[in-house]
């Protein structure tokens, strides 16, 4: 006879954990009225898992994702104090670009397990241990049932996972996939303003919530992480920012 009785009074504290309003839990914001102001909770629950993916295949919309998780986990970073953990099979991670969105060298943990597997096991017990302040954490092969654990576990740590979706293929959406996470966004490069005098200025990005638990979808223009992990609004666009990215052209999973 299986011991049935022994696990089931914690399986279903831990769904209704999951279950209970996003106001219930630690929220991180991001600061500006434009996005908290459409999310749940005037924010992100902090212990729960977020996806990301690139809007296309191209390298500026996959960097564009890339730091828009690292200035989630910057954020995170400086409220806690502790450190960044990123994961990732992949050794293309360009540090000096992290540093410019809020995560310098000394504040993130490398980890490169052998696979997507091995990956997911080390997210979960990085987040069982408690020691990261936040997880970044890249992958393209993530079932269901391993989004459910991470969602499980992130509540019960009150840790953020951050999930970046890698593309199995240049016209594969990974967000077609269904995931238990909390929030999924994604992110790509947007025309920059033109500057008055010769140089580069901050990047845009294009912002799109494809799903959130408890509010709708939206998608906006926002000018990219700063060295403190914050995005902000460009000046010429205003509170109709939300605007000029367009409505919402994705199904969301």
């Amino acid at each position: 006879m299986f011991p049935v009785s022994d696990s089931l009074p914690s399986t279903i504290a831990q769904l209704r954990a999951a279950a209970s309003p996003v106001s219930d839990f630690r929220v991180l914001p991001f600061g500006l009225d434009q996005i908290d102001g459409r999310l749940g909770a005037g924010g992100l629950r902090a212990g729960a898992l977020h996806e990301a993916a690139a809007l296309t295949a191209s390298l500026v919309d996959d960097a564009a994702a890339t730091l828009f998780l690292a200035g989630i986990a910057a954020r995170e970073a400086q409220a806690s104090g502790g450190p960044v953990l990123w994961a990732s099979c992949r050794t293309d991670l360009y540090a000096p670009g992290l540093a410019q969105a809020g995560l310098p060298a000394d504040s993130v943990i490398y980890a490169q397990p052998r696979d997507d597997a091995a990956l997911l096991a080390v997210v979960e017990d990085a987040v069982r241990d408690g020691t990261p302040s936040a997880i970044v954490a890249e992958a393209s092969k993530v079932s269901m049932v391993a989004t459910r654990r991470l969602q499980l576990v992130a509540g019960e740590a009150d840790i953020p996972v951050l999930l970046l979706r890698r593309r199995k293929g240049r016209e594969q959406d990974p967000l077609a996939e269904p995931s238990a996470a909390w929030t999924r966004w994604r992110v790509g490069s947007a025309q920059s303003e033109r500057l008055a005098v010769q140089g580069v200025g901050r990047p845009r990005w294009s912002v799109e919530l494809a799903r959130q638990r408890g509010g709708e979808p939206f998608s906006l223009i926002v000018e990219g992480s700063d060295e403190t992990g914050r995005l902000a609004v460009p000046a010429a666009l205003g509170h109709r920012a939300a605007e000029t990215a367009g409505t919402v052209r994705h199904a969301a999973a």
